[in-house]
């Protein structure tokens, strides 16, 4: 049995509550906390317009509206034979929509100029942000939930400055004209050169921003909150508990939509394996050669993706085994950059028929390969990055005393056929509450996001509701991946 001591009560409202790390855990006997990787999906999109290039990364997704928005660097990389043979050195800002999350078009925006002509889906190019150096190739999108932000600066853009160095603040009204904020950084300290992110906390009421920096030569993630957007204290590194120093390439830090008190990070992972047999073994083996060529590591590293949570956004659990690998060696894969995952997820219709939303994330695939980079999807369970998971034989989750304000508890589970979760209602003490036993708990068999639980057929637990008190999990063969306390069954 592992255990984590109990605090004070946690009062959890009607939070959805995730078990992305042991927050709510007391004890586990038995089970285990397992990280379930997304299903790779079909390449949704190309960047194979005259204008873009097979340098495309620090990609960013959101939903606006009644449509999904993507923002794209274009250009080719300078280490890749495709910018030596064709010259292309411009770095550009590109947007791409989408009303599904899968078939993804070009808007003709008519903003910037590309070989004498404007028909493109370009946003922003080097001379636009001439008078701070800004790189279009190092960006970031979001759209600001803050209530108080003024519409006409409700899209903002994150960009890399060489005059001085920095990170500088873009605004726009409509997510296509942007405008300098300030022509002074609001964060001077660390390497930027990476996609460094900024988003309003909704739960903390400030901004916190994100960047790369390096830790002596490891690559690493700093962080700084604010209420002013155009100005950021000293930042802190994250910090990893019980994590293996790792060099990280990307952050990716955003709010989970579904429970946004939980943030969730998806950081590119570099490792520079050198140069051996099983290096020369994986695929596009002329282009690595050219690569390596160029600087030994652009042919010897490797990347893939990892997965990691925070509640206060600075100190993270994040998890060893990889989030996305790099799969079946084939054309255009095993590349340094690959599986860069783009910044946002989307809610998008499952492929099952009468199945619920699931939840989009994509990743760069052929990065500085060949003439493009492509984009892949990704599909995973809604909450479903993370379970308690127990064998047929069974095992249990205990939680440390919490509050609630409800009527009904739903889980978020997964069951096989003979499987099942059955949920205690204990006090504080760890002691059983009359009527809401583990004998008395209906089996809870199935696959549903928001399963309600039953005790001799009562679903409601509104009598301790504001009251101290303990759950714990009977799980057989089973995932459990979210609990939430709900006034509606």
């Amino acid at each position: 049995m592992t255990s984590v001591s109990a605090a004070d009560p946690v009062n959890i409202g009607r939070r959805r509550e995730l078990f992305v790390d042991r927050f709510l855990i007391d004890q586990l006997e038995d089970a285990r906390l397992t990280l379930h990787r997304p299903v790779r999906r079909e390449v949704v999109f190309r960047t194979d317009a005259d204008w873009e290039g097979n340098g495309s990364g620090y990609q960013t997704v959101f939903r606006d509206g009644d449509r999904f928005r993507m923002y794209y660097r274009g250009g080719n990389h300078p280490a890749s034979k495709a910018y030596q043979e064709k010259a292309n050195s411009w770095e550009t800002l590109c947007m791409a929509e989408s009303t599904d999350g899968i078939h993804w078009t070009r808007p003709q925006l008519g903003i910037v100029e590309f070989n004498g002509s404007r028909e493109n889906n370009l946003i922003l190019d080097a001379a636009m942000v001439a008078e701070i150096k800004g790189s279009p190739a190092h960006t970031a999108v979001f759209k600001d939930g803050n209530p108080d932000c003024p519409k006409d600066e409700v899209y903002k853009l994150v960009i890399v400055g060489r005059k001085p160095h920095g990170l500088f603040l873009m605004v726009s009204g409509d997510g296509i004209h942007f405008r300098l904020k300030s022509r002074q950084p609001f964060a001077t300290e660390g390497a930027f050169d990476s996609q460094n992110l900024m988003f309003w906390d909704s739960v903390a009421k400030s901004y916190r921003e994100y960047h790369r920096s390096f830790a002596g030569a490891v690559r690493g993630i700093m962080t700084a909150t604010s209420s002013d957007p155009t100005r950021f204290p000293k930042p802190q590194w994250l910090k990893y508990p019980n994590a293996a120093e790792q060099p990280l390439y990307t952050n990716q830090v955003q709010p989970y939509f579904r429970a946004p008190h939980i943030m969730m990070g998806f950081p590119m992972r570099y490792n520079d394996r050198g140069w051996s047999p099983s290096m020369a073994a994986l695929p596009g083996l002329e282009e690595r050669k050219f690569r390596r060529a160029q600087h030994p590591r652009y042919g010897s590293t490797i990347t893939d993706a990892a997965f990691m949570a925070s509640r206060d956004g600075v100190e993270f659990h994040r998890w060893g085994e990889a989030f996305i690998r790099p799969g079946p060696s084939r054309r255009d894969t095993w590349v340094y950059g690959d599986n860069f995952v783009f910044w946002g997820m989307l809610p998008t219709k499952s492929d099952l028929e009468d199945a619920p939303d699931e939840i989009s994330l994509y990743a760069t695939e052929g990065y500085w390969e060949g003439d493009h980079t492509s984009v892949r999807r990704y599909s995973i369970r809604t909450d479903g990055f993370v379970s308690v998971q127990a064998p047929l034989s069974g095992g249990t989750l205990v939680t440390r005393p919490l509050v609630f304000d409800g009527s009904y508890l739903t889980l978020n589970l997964s069951t096989s056929a003979a499987g099942g979760v059955r949920v205690e209602v204990q006090d504080s003490d760890g002691k059983p509450i009359s009527g809401f036993g583990m004998a008395d708990c209906d089996p809870q068999f199935g696959d549903e996001l928001a399963r309600v639980v039953t005790w001799k057929g009562n679903s409601s637990v509104q009598s301790l509701s504001g009251q101290s008190v303990r759950l714990k999990f009977e799980i057989r063969d089973a995932d459990l991946f979210a609990i939430q306390f709900t006034s509606t069954d």
